[in-house]
């Protein structure tokens, strides 16, 4: 089973790349959430050229916030940099749409998004639209070494739904899944695989991911001690920022991995927003500090209980065991994100990375 970091991107994330090449990670992914995090594509060409054997992915890449020539020129770039190591991962958006106020772009236009992009990486004339005229668009200078267009570049969906899980089937591309338990973790892997052998492919070809966040706790250390906060403590809150998304904006329901609205957790952290201001834009509010720290008026909420309910925060011995329930039942990679300020969590993870080598 392979490791890797996800990290919620800062401008040096070559660091934290870099280290995760030293301790066996086998993957490195990079937030792609404008507003929140600095820009992957910077932050990648700097790990690019400050590790041998890491893959780098884009963790993901949101069609509507990067329009397709841009993405396919940044990512034959950094493959000029790190020849067959950069992977293509792209969403409908959660994180990066809600955090402006929209909720996620439609499936179909994603695919025509990803045929575009690949469709330039193997230099064709596309017909692109924008400001509703089309034209005939393709890399102009593909000989010259300024990138690369030769090298593969793995493509993976992060899909939650039915439908995104039928086009990962459909473009056998890697699936990435943002996994909260086991339980949920298992239900999500088992509806993949079947949406993957109904499409014809080999249970065996499919290259789950599952992303999260926790902490390795020591004996007797609570899930809520300050260092499980602060490496933790923002997967719970994600979960609140979620709810007060579907209430506020009237955002489709998440997914099984969702608290119900009945918890005092929950109940408590809508009550809170709605005194989020400014009244017309709450989610600026909202998603401040979203994956990567707990607000200090949102603490409350974020309890102990939350944390175990939705996040890896346990002892080295039970994540391990955790973890192999989720290889066993078909998941192919273990994605942990590396929170800002909590690098040294990176040390611990690499102590269970080993055990799966």
């Amino acid at each position: 089973m392979d490791f890797g970091i996800a990290v919620a991107t800062a401008a040096d994330s070559w660091k934290v790349a870099q280290r995760a090449e030293e301790l066996g990670f086998s993957h490195a992914w990079f937030y792609d959430t404008q507003m929140l995090s600095a820009d992957c594509f910077v932050a990648m060409g700097a790990a690019a050229v400050n590790t041998k054997k890491i893959r780098l992915g884009t963790g993901v890449l949101v069609p509507s916030n990067r329009i397709a020539p841009v993405a396919a020129n940044a990512l034959a770039t950094l493959n000029q940099l790190a020849p067959g190591r950069i992977d293509f991962g792209v969403g409908t958006g959660f994180t990066a749409r809600r955090a402006m106020g929209f909720g996620a772009m439609k499936v179909a236009d994603m695919e025509t998004y990803i045929a575009q992009v690949y469709a330039l990486l193997r230099r064709e004339t596309v017909d692109f639209e924008m400001e509703g005229q089309k034209k005939k668009i393709r890399f102009l200078n593909p000989d010259l070494p300024l990138f690369n267009t030769k090298d593969p570049i793995a493509l993976h969906l992060s899909a939650f739904g039915p439908r995104t899980r039928d086009l990962t089937a459909k473009l056998k591309a890697g699936w990435i899944d943002f996994v909260s338990n086991v339980t949920h973790g298992v239900k999500e892997v088992t509806d993949m695989r079947e949406a993957w052998t109904k499409a014809g492919h080999a249970v065996g070809d499919l290259q789950a991911t599952a992303f999260a966040l926790g902490c390795v706790l020591q004996d007797g250390e609570p899930a809520d001690s300050e260092r499980a906060m602060a490496q933790a403590g923002p997967r719970a809150a994600v979960m609140l920022h979620r709810a007060a998304d579907e209430a506020m904006l009237g955002f489709k329901p998440g997914t099984t991995a969702m608290p119900t609205r009945q918890r005092p957790e929950v109940e408590g952290y809508l009550e809170l927003a709605k005194g989020f201001e400014p009244k017309d834009a709450p989610y600026l509010n909202n998603h401040r500090g979203h994956l990567m720290f707990v607000k200090p008026e949102e603490r409350k909420f974020v309890t102990a209980d939350l944390i175990k309910m939705t996040s890896w925060t346990a002892t080295e011995s039970e994540l391990k065991q955790r973890i192999g329930t989720l290889r066993d039942a078909g998941y192919t990679q273990f994605t942990i994100q590396i929170v800002p300020g909590q690098e040294k969590a990176i040390e611990d993870w690499g102590k269970i990375a080993k055990a799966f080598a």
